[in-house]
């Protein structure tokens, strides 16, 4: 007999070779009906394996991240099967899942394919899926391997890296892939499929090697999921920062200046300003100070850092001066320059704790393919601050921190989100900098923090920063997405690496601790997330432009300026649209704009001295009066953005 722990701590024993669905149908057979993946002691395994040892085991469903990733990789090889069906010929190389759904990357040869030849691919695909074939794993030689891959250079080098005895296929239907494992049943468990794009991509990613064409798909187990994720799709496409940041006119790209290097518009510029303005606020209030720090800085400074040692080679290269053997570098992270101002001063445990805050433009090179509007620029600006506090302090200064990032996202309307403590991966020291005992300071820290600020948390081994662990919060947009936004850390390694020390009331010099925070993290990213999340209807504090005021026509451009200089009286930002247009024009227009009030000057309306008022989306106010609309806005605002 051998004795299985389940996840909710039971155990139960079973004949040697029970398999993860017989486990499944002994729990019940719901639940062997929906099983479509399992782990067992921590690695992948079908749900057909035999289990010979005693060991932890989890069944994965469709509702589970490894039941789908699983579904999508076996949902690859269905995709490389109808390829190969198709395309005779045809050279597979990998086909790996992803996020959402999978791909495969293809050597066509001679065939030409693009985007019109994908619903042929997909009926394909829904034909070998009706089969119900069995996914089935077996082991093979290295020589047997190389000999079924002998005309496909690509699965060959693959081939050549790997070890006799650790190499695996899988084989369904007619179809066979080298593979290492994780699959569904059988094909008959997809029901829905779509193949999302074409394009190009390099062999293992390098552009010195030979390009191929990436297949992207999706599947689901029921026709009803695709349906509701292609209208996701859609919504994300409407909502996409790029198309609202053009629409909005809050910012752009030039060849000229650069790739991954935004342009903030002036209605960008505002926004921005305005979002600084609301962390100043907070921060002011909270006891930091604002400093500021150069672009650039000795590279010597990012070495101490080990910033250089980790980055280097993918930064931007070092900036030579006149001067022999003086190079410069693009200032990646502000860290090293906050030391440096808190070693230009002598300090006792009496001044900490010390927060330094900056609006700090950095800069890293990324690849151009990377390159993705506002969320990944090789400029951006960090909304940074460091805290230098004593370790006695370390505990109440994380909890302040974790209430000033709580803030911002109750302000901005990111209610769904999910804390993440980031800690070291133990099987890869060589990452991180500083010693094991720090290390387990600062994770210990973080996690007790968390616990007394009452927040759900998971652990995630191997997301730190390389030089200490972090709390992330993982924020849910309107549409579902998964962002990564706001990071606090704890870090006892610069303190180290820079030198820095208090004088403690032992007289004696002691090493502080670092907090690093940033709860917008870059403001470009953050701007792109949050014009997706609201779909560019901003809370309206933080609007550029909280109403437009729409004359009828030229005769009312006096009574116009008169209820704009009476709103700013109000400290309500409005613009006048005096140009010769028809009313619809003007109100479509700013509808596309997402102003959230116009404001209708028409012959009634100077009259009576009031404005008859429309919300963007079409609700009609009605005519009131400057102080009523007023009112209004004072309420809209109080209803997000609270004080701190």
């Amino acid at each position: 007999m051998i004795h299985i722990t389940l996840p909710d701590g039971s155990v139960k024993a079973f004949e040697e070779n029970v398999t993860p669905m017989d486990v499944a149908k002994s729990i019940s057979e719901g639940l062997a009906r929906n099983v479509i993946s399992a782990s067992f002691n921590g690695t992948t395994v079908e749900t057909v394996t035999p289990l010979t040892t005693d060991g932890s085991l989890v069944l994965y469903t469709w509702r589970d991240d490894e039941g789908k990733k699983a579904f999508w990789h076996s949902s690859a090889h269905v995709l490389a099967q109808a390829i190969e069906e198709l395309y005779p010929g045809s050279k597979l190389t990998i086909g790996p899942a992803i996020e959402n759904g999978f791909y495969y990357d293809v050597d066509f040869g001679e065939h030409s394919i693009s985007e019109k030849d994908a619903k042929t691919i997909e009926d394909k695909m829904l034909e070998i899926a009706r089969g119900k074939h069995n996914f089935k794993m077996r082991s093979a030689t290295k020589a047997e391997a190389l000999e079924l891959y002998k005309n496909n250079a690509f699965k060959t080098e693959l081939i050549e890296n790997l070890e006799d005895g650790t190499i695996t296929f899988c084989d369904h239907s007619t179809f066979t892939d080298l593979c290492r494992g994780g699959h569904i049943p059988n094909t008959g468990i997809i029901k829905a499929v779509k193949v999302t794009s074409i394009a190009g991509a390099y062999w293992r990613g390098d552009e010195t090697k030979p390009q191929l064409t990436r297949v992207y798909g999706i599947s689901f187990p029921k026709q009803k999921e695709l349906k509701e994720y292609l209208e996701l799709l859609e919504e994300a496409k409407k909502r996409d920062h790029r198309k609202l940041g053009k629409e909005l006119e809050l910012f752009t790209f030039s060849q000229r200046v650069g790739q991954g290097l935004p342009l903030w518009l002036p209605k960008g510029a505002a926004l921005r300003e305005r979002l600084e303005n609301f962390l100043k606020t907070a921060q002011k209030k909270a006891g930091y100070d604002m400093v500021a720090s150069p672009h650039i800085g000795q590279k010597e400074l990012y070495v101490t850092s080990g910033h250089y040692a980790k980055y280097g080679e993918d930064s931007f290269q070092p900036i030579t001066t006149p001067k022999d053997d003086e190079e410069f570098l693009l200032k990646p992270m502000n860290c090293p320059h906050h030391c440096e101002m808190y070693n230009s001063f002598q300090w006792s445990y009496k001044d900490l704790p010390v927060r330094y805050a900056e609006f700090g433009t950095v800069y890293r090179y990324e690849q151009s393919g990377e390159l993705h509007g506002l969320t990944r620029v090789r400029g951006f600006t960090q909304d940074d601050a460091h805290i230098f506090c004593t370790p006695e302090q370390l505990d109440d200064e994380f909890k302040n921190v974790i209430d000033l990032v709580l803030y911002v996202f109750t302000s901005l309307g990111f209610e769904n989100f999910t804390a993440q403590v980031s800690i070291r991966d133990p099987k890869n020291p060589d990452k991180y900098i500083g010693d094991a005992a720090n290390w387990e300071k600062a994770e210990q820290a973080i996690i007790n923090a968390t616990k007394d600020k009452g927040l759900d948390y998971i652990i995630e081994e191997g997301e730190a920063a390389f030089y200490g662990p972090k709390l992330d919060f993982m924020v849910k947009d309107a549409l579902g997405r998964q962002w990564q936004l706001g990071t606090i850390q704890v870090d006892y390694n610069l303190p180290e690496r820079f030198d820095l020390v208090y004088k403690g009331s032992d007289n004696e010099e002691h090493r502080p601790v670092m907090i690093h925070r940033a709860p917008f993290g870059s403001m470009e990213r953050f701007i792109a997330i949050l014009l997706e999340h609201t779909g560019g209807n901003f809370p309206i504090w933080l609007m550029p432009v909280q109403a437009k005021i729409l004359s009828l026509s030229e005769k009312y451009e006096n009574y116009s300026e008169k209820v704009l200089n009476l709103l700013e009286n109000h400290e309500i930002r409005a613009l006048v649209d005096h140009r010769n247009e028809t009313i619809g024009k003007k109100i479509r227009e700013a509808e596309i704009q997402k102003y959230p009030y116009m404001l209708i000057i028409g012959e009634q309306e100077e009259k009576e001295n009031k404005i008859t008022v429309r919300k963007h989306g079409g609700e009609d106010l009605g005519m009131i009066s400057i102080d009523e609309f007023a009112t209004i806005i004072k309420e809209d605002i109080s209803k997000t953005l609270k004080s701190f």
